[in-house]
């Protein structure tokens, strides 16, 4: 009888689910066999799906020459749709999406695991975004080819989310605010003092965190807080994300490999939809905890 159980565990399939905001490469989402729903940006008439037919770099010489665009969560059709076909091949899947705290996308697939037929949705909000969040899409899929069940996998994924860290500096704090993401208050005291504020992520919305007056100094203050978490042991991955800024972004995982050799490095992007928010120039460290 016991035997039965461990063929019915084993044959259990889960599929990974996250959406563009992710940021994570074409190339590692295919071999890791992770799925990826595009959110949009819009200029004018024009819709473009992030990742599919437009790259960040095209984004930023886009925007060069013409307004910000607005942006745009996926349809929940196109969410019930992949669910459903992957429920030929799998009984689950966890979805990973961007903080529902700035963005409905979430809220979405919430929506179309409850339509979805023939398959067990397990939404999770990674209350935060870019390669932050793709840490948790990573982390799931890899767990899902070792055979783990969804709830295991769930569980793995909260328990991160306890040691997961992300801070950023915007260039221009006009954009978050033109686009809700940022009180005009906030935005206004920051342009006149010509601060660069440290942000982050509070209860799934963006908030300030430290006003800092000069990059260098915010670079360096974000770099402490990652010292502070490494000094109290253990392995830790870390990611330096840019804004159309990957030499500077390069500058800085060199620095910070020296400093911290013990932690594992990578570096991403702000791609066209949160470089829509937050603009060209911004710089960022996410972090966590590896085991």
């Amino acid at each position: 009888m016991l035997d039965k159980k461990r063929q019915v565990i084993l044959y259990m399939k889960t599929a990974v689910v996250t959406d563009s905001t992710a940021y994570i490469p074409k190339e590692l989402r295919e071999k890791l066999n992770i799925h990826m729903v595009p959110l949009s940006v819009i200029f004018g008439s024009e819709s473009l799906r992030e990742e599919i037919d437009l790259t960040a770099e095209e984004f930023y010489e886009k925007v060069k020459v013409g307004e910000l665009p607005t942006t745009s969560q996926p349809p929940i059709g196109q969410f019930v749709e992949l669910f459903e076909q992957l429920a030929k091949e799998y009984d689950s899947v966890i979805t990973v999406h961007l903080s529902s705290g700035i963005s409905g996308t979430y809220q979405g697939a919430v929506s179309a695991g409850d339509m979805a037929e023939g398959i067990t949705v397990h939404p999770f909000d990674s209350e935060t975004a870019c390669m932050v969040q793709g840490f948790y899409a990573i982390e799931a899929a890899e767990l899902a080819a070792q055979g783990q069940t969804a709830d295991e996998i769930i569980a793995r994924l909260n328990q991160m989310k306890e040691s997961m860290r992300a801070y950023f500096m915007v260039d221009d704090l006009s954009h978050l605010q033109r686009g809700g993401r940022l009180s005009n208050a906030q935005a206004f005291i920051g342009s006149l003092l010509q601060v660069k504020p440290i942000l982050h992520f509070v209860d799934k919305k963006i908030e300030p965190y430290e006003k800092i007056r000069t990059k260098k100094k915010a670079l360096n203050r974000v770099s402490d807080l990652l010292g502070s978490d490494v000094a109290s042991g253990g392995s830790y991955r870390a990611v330096v994300i840019h804004a159309n800024r990957e030499e500077e972004a390069m500058e800085w995982k060199v620095d910070l490999e020296a400093k911290y050799p013990n932690v594992e490095f990578t570096i991403s992007y702000f791609g066209p939809v949160v470089g829509t928010h937050l603009g060209e120039g911004s710089l960022g460290m996410g972090w966590y905890k590896k085991g």
